[in-house]
């Protein structure tokens, strides 16, 4: 039963007492007779009889409603309480046990299937598919020019991309490919015999913007999870981010999604293993959601990778489970990014329109969090190489009509973050700083090339300035910015962990924390004559545009320090 003793309280009492008196006899004497009413005993020989009766109001104690149902603590006074809780704990494991088994259990996506773009050129596209029916194989696939949008009318006929002839289990049955000749700022069809197509529109020549929309445009953020927040009525790999960027998808024009990793938790809420069955898994079940076509059949995706891809706060280089993550990133993600600094490193640089890029990896090569002081010399980031092609990047001469080197790192470069930040670039201080004079450098120069940092992985948005020292070499129009977005489906933090501190020189711009969905829109447009450029950052918050800022690149003339900034903006 779940029910225990009643609990009273006692609310009054009374004490009432009658007497009479006996004889008084030694314990173990038998009483005579003629003392059994009492009558014939004197008063030294009586004892007083007293009757006493008690009498107590009491009160049943009323249920502690909330401190059963919060604390699943049964009630001794309310049997209906206490079948309530217990349903409600019941149906609370119910959830849990959904939320972490059932997609593991019911959703594995042996038989996924898809087409998906990745890396776009101004010549070319790599697309990535994905067949294990073998039925169905060769898989062909061909693509068409198409008109810029559906409203106008465009012919012209299919063309051969090639076509596939085997996949195995090695590759999680997938194939990587190249679609090479073709024109830029132009759009295109694909469509591949196992029922897949889409569209992607090449990027302008280098240099310049979209003649359309006199505008380059890339979407960044960071951090998904399916069916978070939770609930229980929702297909267990939908992704409540993916709606809200849908339906800014077909009026921002964006060339592509610049991701900034954690495509995947491996480890939350419940890591099941650290084979690669287990990482491709997650992949496959991100590829699956139903809300995945609504921004992948018209939206090209670029990657670089984070901890979760791996495990939480991952600075342990390529010990396991490293390979087995990181397989399952390659076939899906990195065969399809943009071409690497240099073969073999899983760093990437690329060029589109008026942007220089360089996508850093910050897992692979850094030194463990704690092994030395974040000022020390002795820690690195991104190792001795990338750093070294990173710094060749930013100190190299860009094309003409490139304004703006735009520097992609999957954890904030700022230290206003104060939690857990020794896992960000505030744990790395000296090879930051190293990094900042170099960004600094490319401001002094005379060709008018801002630098801008995008970042994630915080679950918070924040845009941070990094101006050079006062009185230095550098001048102010030489500032780098910082925009920082997470989550694109995750939860957000409750807690508020940015904050800046006096002594040092990272500027909060904006601190806009709130919202489980987040992702920023990178407009760029060139002025009239090519000295100088704006970027527009807009960020998007659970659907809503909620915040714009624009940036100025420096002004392409010679000089430094107040010479130099008189003339800028």
């Amino acid at each position: 039963m779940l029910q225990v003793e009643p609990e009273v309280n006692i609310l009054n009492g009374s004490i009432k007492g009658e007497g009479s008196e006996v004889p008084l006899l030694p314990s173990n004497t038998e009483r005579p007779k003629e003392f059994a009413d009492g009558n014939n005993a004197t008063s030294e020989d009586k004892e007083s009889e007293l009757d006493i009766t008690r009498t107590t109001i009491v009160r049943k104690k009323p249920p502690q409603v909330l401190k059963t149902l919060l604390l699943g603590i049964l009630s001794p006074t309310s049997t209906v309480w206490n079948w309530v809780t217990v349903a409600f704990n019941t149906i609370l494991v119910l959830f849990m046990v959904d939320m972490v088994f059932r997609a593991r259990l019911l959703h594995q996506n042996h038989d996924l299937s898809f087409v998906r773009v990745g890396f776009v050129s101004h010549e070319s596209a790599s697309l990535v598919l994905r067949e294990p029916d073998t039925s169905k194989l060769p898989v062909y696939v061909s693509y068409k020019q198409v008109a810029a949008s559906d409203d106008e009318a465009f012919v012209e006929p299919w063309k051969s991309a090639g076509k596939v002839y085997w996949l195995s289990s090695d590759t999680d049955f997938t194939y990587s490919f190249v679609i090479p000749l073709l024109r830029p700022s132009t759009r295109y069809q694909y469509a591949a015999s196992n029922n897949h197509s889409g569209y992607f529109v090449t990027a302008p020549p280098i240099g310049q913007t979209h003649p359309k929309t006199d505008k380059f445009t890339f979407l960044t953020s960071s951090c998904i999870k399916p069916r978070f927040p939770y609930n229980p009525f929702a297909h267990p790999l939908s992704v409540p981010g993916f709606k809200h960027l849908a339906t800014w998808v077909p009026s921002l024009h964006a060339s592509f999604m610049l991701f900034l990793g954690d495509f995947i938790y491996i480890d939350v809420p419940h890591r099941f293993g650290v084979d690669e069955e287990t990482y491709r898994r997650e992949y496959r079940q991100v590829y699956a959601s139903p809300d995945w076509p609504s921004v992948s059949d018209s939206l090209p995706w670029l990657h670089v990778i984070d901890d979760h891809e791996i495990a939480n706060d991952w600075d342990k280089n390529t010990t396991a489970p490293y390979p087995a993550a990181i397989d399952p990133w390659d076939h899906y993600q990195g065969s399809i990014n943009p071409p690497l600094s240099k073969d073999g490193t899983t760093y990437f640089e690329f060029t589109q329109g008026p942007t220089n890029f360089f996508m850093m990896d910050t897992r692979r090569h850094r030194t463990p969090e704690f092994a030395a002081d974040p000022a020390s010399p002795d820690k690195t980031m991104l190792g001795s190489q990338q750093l070294s092609s990173l710094l060749t990047f930013l100190s190299r001469r860009d094309p003409s009509g490139v304004k703006w080197k735009i520097v992609v790192s999957s954890i904030p470069f700022t230290r206003n973050w104060r939690f857990n930040n020794a896992d960000t670039w505030a744990g790395y201080l000296h090879e930051r700083q190293t990094i900042l004079e170099a960004m600094w450098d490319v401001g002094t120069g005379s060709d008018g090339v801002g630098v801008i940092i995008l970042s994630g992985d915080r679950h918070e948005f924040a845009a941070t300035a990094f101006p050079p020292p006062r009185d230095g070499k550098w001048p102010l129009s030489a500032t780098v910015h910082e925009f920082s977005t997470s989550p694109l489906s995750m939860f957000y933090l409750p807690v508020r962990t940015y904050w800046e501190v006096d002594a040092e020189d990272d500027v909060c711009i904006k601190y806009l924390p709130d919202g489980n969905s987040k992702f920023g829109a990178v407009e760029i447009s060139n002025l009239a004559g090519g000295e100088q450029s704006f970027l527009k950052f807009r960020l998007f918050v659970d659907g809503e545009e909620v915040w714009d800022y624009v940036v100025t690149s420096p002004p392409a003339v010679t000089g430094r320090g107040r010479g130099k900034d008189a003339v800028w903006g």
